[in-house]
């Protein structure tokens, strides 16, 4: 097939330190074509640079070629990229909170009418034509098999909503010719995935070339023609994805080889004679994942998994138990009525939350990483602080101290705690996240999609971390995730939520034919086993 895209001997570097070194990558019309490596390995970069994403051009811009069907090209905003016919879907969202989903859908290509002015006055008065932009924007929301109301604002959707949102965005562009994906299923659950794969896969067949960038290995492995792995801004291999294995890919892409998860014994096992938190009855009007009637006893020391496809409501339980949205039911802790809608005092009972959305509500971006890490216990409980005369003041000492044990606990890949977070790559973000949760020594820790954006080692770094906090410092952990495969690998009991509700309580060694009916509200009774 014609190439449709050639990157040549493309480097980059930021403030003199070097994150590209003479990478090349082609790409064909209709091929799917992996890009896979560590966070930090350079893939966003190079997708920044086919872009022309202004981050790029202000640092001092980049060398090498791009020649799109052959021709050289200058590429140095996104609207001339998508002059050329290429789109992207950003690994962080790209939407307008306020605006509305057929908004975002058709913004900058808003299609208009005459009116009695404009025919009078000229063009510049035509107004926009609202019915043809909705159904346009169904049509698009409809090829990726989404449900989700055209005119709904964007602010408080889920995550996973955001997601299809940003794809059907692109999917809308009548000259599209090459499509960037970045991340597109980190928030999806397995089935959500393999819906995507399937919308990837017909637009490859109409001709469109794909670059799909993935952590999901398997995914790109099984949807891939070809593969590209980079490490440390090198291309170490490239060739079709039929002569890599999973464990082929992994390994190139970190260098070394990785072992599995170990789940060491604990000083004490759960019991269903100790239960740390008890919920009934629990209603969330989060919007997207309203939780309608869920009831759990969670037990002291567990890791329980919560799962679900999304747009059900299993980020709503989290997010409602946290105080972040409104929320009615009956919850006690350790036997004592819990209060909901209140988020401070969540916090300073040991309700610890770590959003799924690490970029719009877990990470003050232009703070430090030391800061970060310490900002809610200073906060909440004074922590890091000292008393001088009648003031309190920071103890840099200490913040210092503990940031820097932090970093290397968790392998945050920073310049130093000084350095500002929203210039971390998004796996060392969620580092920085999990590391503000420990610093604030939670009785139970809910963290949602944990391991989102978030490359193989690093991931492998992350549930283990969360295993380490529940065996060692005996932490309640409730997790919830779309990676089923991971809810199976760490958890003691998986609790899925369907429409809602609690469809089933299933142990992470029931078959995938079980799950499968829990997630489509098909199991007619909760079942509790192992």
């Amino acid at each position: 097939m014609p190439k449709v895209l050639e990157m040549r001997n493309i480097n980059k570097s930021f403030y003199g330190n070097q994150v590209l070194k003479n990478v090349n990558l082609t790409l064909s019309e209709g091929e799917i074509h992996g890009l896979v490596g560590e966070n930090g390995a350079g893939k966003t970069t190079l997708m920044n640079i086919l872009f022309g994403m202004p981050v790029i051009h202000s640092t001092g811009g980049f060398e090498g070629e791009i020649l799109i069907n052959g021709e050289k090209v200058i590429i140095d905003s996104p609207r001339k990229a998508m002059e050329y016919g290429i789109g992207m879907v950003h690994q962080e969202f790209m939407l307008i909170p306020g605006f509305t989903v057929t908004e975002n859908i058709k913004l900058n290509r808003e299609i208009t009418k005459d009116n009695l002015l404009s025919k009078v006055f000229g063009k510049s008065l035509r107004t926009l034509d609202f019915t043809i932009m909705r159904n346009e924007a169904k049509q698009a929301i409809n090829t990726i098999g989404m449900s989700i109301d055209e005119w709904a604002v964007v602010a408080g959707l889920p995550v996973a909503h955001k997601q299809f949102i940003e794809i059907a965005r692109e999917i809308d562009k009548k000259n599209l010719k090459i499509l960037v994906l970045d991340e597109p299923t980190a928030v999806l659950s397995e089935t959500e995935a393999e819906k995507l794969l399937d919308v990837v896969r017909y637009l490859a067949r109409k001709g469109v070339a794909i670059l799909f960038i993935s952590h999901r290995l398997s995914e790109v492995l099984k949807v891939s023609d070809r593969i590209t792995i980079l490490r440390d801004g090198v291309v170490v291999d490239s060739k079709i994805s039929s002569s890599f294995t999973l464990s082929e890919i992994a390994e190139k892409m970190v260098g070394r080889k990785l072992e599995g998860l170990t789940l060491p014994p604990r000083a004490k096992e759960p019991s269903d004679e100790d239960i740390i938190m008890s919920i009934k009855n629990l209603k969330v009007y989060m919007p997207g994942e309203s939780v309608k009637d869920f009831s759990i006893d969670i037990r002291r020391g567990e890791i329980l998994g919560i799962g679900g496809l999304a747009g059900h409501g299993k980020l709503g339980v989290a997010n409602g138990i946290a105080g972040m949205y409104p929320a009615e039911g009956e919850v006690y802790l350790e036997g004592k009525p819990y209060r909901l809608n209140d988020a401070s005092y969540a916090l300073k009972n040991g309700i610890v939350y770590l959003s799924e959305d690490r970029r719009g509500v877990g990470l003050l971006l232009d703070e430090s990483v030391e800061m970060n890490i310490t900002a809610t216990a200073i906060q909440a409980f004074g922590d890091f602080t000292r008393k001088f005369l009648f003031l309190t003041l920071y103890d840099r000492k200490k913040i210092r101290q503990h940031a820097l044990e932090m970093i290397k606990k968790l392998d945050i890949r920073c310049k130093s705690p000084t350095q500002i977070v929203r210039r971390l790559s998004g796996g060392n973000q969620q580092k920085v996240c999990l590391a503000r949760a420990f610093t604030l020594k939670p009785k139970i820790l809910f963290v949602s999609e944990p391991t989102r954006g978030i490359d193989v080692g690093a991931k492998k770094l992350v549930l283990d971390y969360l295993i380490n906090m529940n065996r060692e410092y005996g932490i309640t952990i409730v997790m919830t995730s779309s990676e089923l495969a991971e809810l199976r690998t760490i958890c003691d009991r998986i609790a899925i939520v369907a429409e809602g509700r609690l469809s089933a309580i299933l142990s992470p060694k029931a078959s995938d034919a079980e799950f499968g009916l829990a997630m489509a509200g098909e199991l007619q009774e909760v079942t509790k086993r192992g």
